[in-house]
C-alpha cells in the first residue's frame, strides 16, 4: 500500500524539522543523523522515509553508506507557498504596531 504523504504533515513533526535543520548545512548518513537524537535508529529511519516520500530529502548511495541531503527545489516550493501568508501577517502586525503607537501617544 503506497500512502501519499502531505509535506505539511511531515514538517509538523518537531523531529523531522530538526532533521531538516541538521541537513541544511551538509549531507549525512542515517547513523550520523540518529546520533543527534535520543530515539532508536529505526525511529529516525522512519522519519527519513517520510521526508523522502515527500521529496524533502534526496538520498545518494556512496559505497555501503546512504547519504541524505535536502532537496532544495522542494524546500523552495514550500517557502514560496508560505510567503504570501508571511507577508500578510507582517502587514497586519505592522498595522497593529502603528495603532498601538498612536494609542500610547494619546
Amino acid at each position: 500500500m503506497n500512502l501519499r504523504r502531505d509535506v505539511f504533515q511531515a514538517i509538523a513533526d518537531p523531529t523531522r524539522r530538526a532533521i531538516l535543520l541538521l541537513l541544511a548545512s551538509q549531507s549525512m548518513t542515517a547513523g550520523a543523523i540518529a546520533a543527534n537524537f535520543n530515539t532508536a535508529r529505526p525511529t529516525v529511519s522512519k522519519h527519513l522515509q517520510i521526508l523522502s516520500e515527500c521529496e524533502l530529502l534526496k538520498s545518494e548511495q556512496n559505497g555501503r553508506e546512504i547519504y541524505y541531503q535536502l532537496n532544495a527545489p522542494k524546500m523552495k516550493e514550500i517557502a514560496d507557498f508560505i510567503e504570501p501568508f508571511r507577508s500578510m501577517w507582517d502587514d497586519r502586525f505592522n498595522k497593529l504596531e502603528e495603532i498601538m503607537k498612536n494609542y500610547k501617544d494619546k
